[in-house]
Protein backbone atom coordinates (compact mmCIF):
# COMPACT_ATOMS: atom_id res chain seq x y z
CA UNK A 1 0.00 0.00 0.00
CA UNK A 2 1.70 3.55 -0.89
CA UNK A 3 2.58 6.09 1.37
CA UNK A 4 0.90 9.14 0.98
CA UNK A 5 1.91 12.76 1.93
CA UNK A 6 -0.18 15.00 4.24
CA UNK A 7 -0.79 17.09 1.39
CA UNK A 8 -2.11 14.50 -1.11
CA UNK A 9 -4.69 13.13 1.40
CA UNK A 10 -5.85 16.82 2.53
CA UNK A 11 -6.28 17.33 -1.48
CA UNK A 12 -7.72 14.03 -1.84
CA UNK A 13 -10.32 14.60 1.01
CA UNK A 14 -10.92 18.35 -0.38
CA UNK A 15 -12.10 16.29 -3.73
CA UNK A 16 -14.13 14.12 -2.19
CA UNK A 17 -16.25 16.68 0.14
CA UNK A 18 -16.39 18.46 -3.24
CA UNK A 19 -18.09 15.53 -4.73
CA UNK A 20 -20.07 14.50 -2.16
CA UNK A 21 -21.33 18.23 -1.60
CA UNK A 22 -21.91 18.00 -5.92
CA UNK A 23 -24.39 14.96 -5.55
CA UNK A 24 -26.39 16.11 -2.51
CA UNK A 25 -26.73 19.48 -4.51
CA UNK A 26 -27.97 17.11 -7.58
CA UNK A 27 -30.34 15.00 -5.38
CA UNK A 28 -31.63 18.11 -4.17
CA UNK A 29 -32.28 19.93 -7.16
CA UNK A 30 -33.52 16.91 -9.04
CA UNK A 31 -36.13 16.43 -6.09
CA UNK A 32 -36.98 20.08 -5.21
CA UNK A 33 -37.04 21.17 -8.85
CA UNK A 34 -39.19 21.36 -11.63
CA UNK A 35 -36.57 19.66 -14.16
CA UNK A 36 -38.12 17.16 -17.10
CA UNK A 37 -36.63 13.70 -16.92
CA UNK A 38 -34.27 14.30 -19.24
CA UNK A 39 -32.76 17.63 -17.79
CA UNK A 40 -32.60 15.86 -14.24
CA UNK A 41 -30.66 12.52 -16.31
CA UNK A 42 -28.15 15.66 -18.05
CA UNK A 43 -27.84 16.77 -14.40
CA UNK A 44 -27.06 13.23 -13.30
CA UNK A 45 -24.38 12.44 -16.60
CA UNK A 46 -23.10 15.91 -15.65
CA UNK A 47 -22.14 15.28 -11.95
CA UNK A 48 -20.82 11.41 -13.10
CA UNK A 49 -18.12 13.17 -15.43
CA UNK A 50 -17.60 15.76 -12.78
CA UNK A 51 -16.59 12.55 -10.14
CA UNK A 52 -14.62 10.94 -12.96
CA UNK A 53 -12.90 14.16 -13.31
CA UNK A 54 -12.29 14.28 -9.69
CA UNK A 55 -11.23 10.97 -9.81
CA UNK A 56 -10.14 9.58 -12.70
CA UNK A 57 -10.06 5.64 -13.39
CA UNK A 58 -12.73 5.39 -11.03
CA UNK A 59 -16.27 4.85 -12.55
CA UNK A 60 -16.52 1.68 -11.18
CA UNK A 61 -16.44 3.30 -7.62
CA UNK A 62 -18.77 5.82 -8.64
CA UNK A 63 -21.38 3.84 -10.29
CA UNK A 64 -21.56 1.61 -7.14
CA UNK A 65 -21.85 3.87 -4.93
CA UNK A 66 -23.80 6.99 -6.32
CA UNK A 67 -25.44 5.81 -8.57
CA UNK A 68 -27.64 3.78 -7.49
CA UNK A 69 -28.72 6.42 -5.17
CA UNK A 70 -29.27 9.13 -8.08
CA UNK A 71 -31.13 6.46 -10.31
CA UNK A 72 -34.00 5.46 -7.56
CA UNK A 73 -34.68 9.45 -6.81
CA UNK A 74 -35.10 9.88 -10.71
CA UNK A 75 -37.35 6.36 -10.58
CA UNK A 76 -39.12 7.90 -7.71
CA UNK A 77 -39.28 11.49 -9.13
CA UNK A 78 -40.75 10.45 -12.13
CA UNK A 79 -42.52 7.34 -11.33
CA UNK A 80 -40.53 4.85 -13.40
CA UNK A 81 -40.03 1.18 -13.45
Amino acid sequence: MPEYTPKELEEEERRLRRLRFTVGLTMSVISQGNLSLEEASQLVAATRDLALRLFPGKEEAFDLIYLPRLRRLLQEKYLLH
